[in-house]
């Protein structure tokens, strides 16, 4: 998949609520509730992410789960990356908060 070009970059990030652009790759942080739902949180990225053969870095702490997202093959975002982080934004519970 083709690396997207500054503009494109800009242009969806802004269409992607919480995620920010850090070097060359996006990221967001959720708390959630108790360490349980994050993890449930995570299990469910973790199905469609197995789908899309597209896989995020996941930090958990205790409440808080830190994503990362970057094409590695391609040397930076694609559109592969924007694509997952919509999915992810759709499975934030109202219980989890952008950090």
């Amino acid at each position: 998949m083709a690396k997207l070009s500054k503009e494109q970059i800009e242009y969806n990030i802004s269409k992607l609520p919480g995620w920010k652009l850090n070097g060359n790759c996006i990221e967001r942080t959720i708390e959630f509730i108790s360490f349980k739902e994050a993890i449930s949180f995570v299990n469910q990225i973790a199905e469609f992410a197995d789908e899309m053969d597209h896989h995020p870095k996941i930090n958990i702490d205790f409440r808080q789960v830190k994503l990362s997202l970057i094409t590695h093959s391609s040397g930076g975002l694609t559109g592969k990356d924007f694509a997952l982080a919509q999915r992810i934004n759709k499975l934030i519970p109202y219980s989890g908060k952008a950090i």
